[in-house]
């Protein structure tokens, strides 16, 4: 199995700090190389969110609402750590399903694996720390812009952050993410290509 994408992908997000070899051989013993076919769950609701993916392809997490309508929560995009936090490190059932919207190659390991690297591998507990840090910025940032940005300004964002995500998702699940109907986004699609 070729871990080098894995390998190549902590390099890079690990801030400041040289990765000694044997410690990158380390790190890439605890994850083993998995694939996931498009439209298939990483994670369904109710069930203890077990493991860490770094994911090569799109994936989204979705939930419902009071009404029962899917309601996507967030679009992954390529290269980045995939799982449901509250999940995870509380040990609790999860609220949201996680589901490939491509292809996807991701390595993945256990919680309990994790953990063992945080402990014995310093380099690990920095690219830890920088992928949950990215992970609540998104978050945070996702959450404040419902509030103060208006929809053509979030569609603008996600276009800035994640454009890709518009040749993978359906337009349903952008809409249901940028908390609007199918016909504004249509509009505010037809909006922006003029410009």
């Amino acid at each position: 199995m070729d871990k080098q994408p894995l390998i190549s992908f902590i390099q890079a997000n690990i801030p400041n700090i040289t990765v000694t070899k044997q410690g990158i051989e380390t790190i890439a013993e605890h994850f083993e190389e998995v694939e996931f076919a498009k439209n298939e769950y990483l994670l369904k609701q109710g069930r203890v969110s077990s493991y860490f993916y770094l994911a090569e392809g799109f994936v989204r997490a979705f939930t419902f609402d009071t009404d029962g309508n899917e309601t996507t929560t967030y679009f992954y995009p390529k290269d980045r750590a995939v799982f449901e936090a509250a999940s995870f490190f509380l040990h609790s059932p999860s609220t949201e399903n996680i589901q490939a919207i491509t292809d996807c190659k991701a390595y993945v390991t256990s919680f309990e694996q994790l953990n063992r690297l945080f402990h014995s591998v310093p380099e690990f507990r920095e690219f830890g720390r920088a992928m949950l840090v990215r992970e609540f910025v998104a978050y945070k940032q996702r959450t404040l812009s419902m509030i103060n940005k208006s929809a053509e300004e979030r569609y603008a964002n996600l276009m800035e952050s994640n454009h890709e995500i518009f040749q993978y998702a359906q337009l349903k699940h952008i809409a249901s993410y940028l908390g609007i109907t199918d016909t504004s986004l249509s509009r505010i699609r037809k909006e922006f290509a003029k410009r």
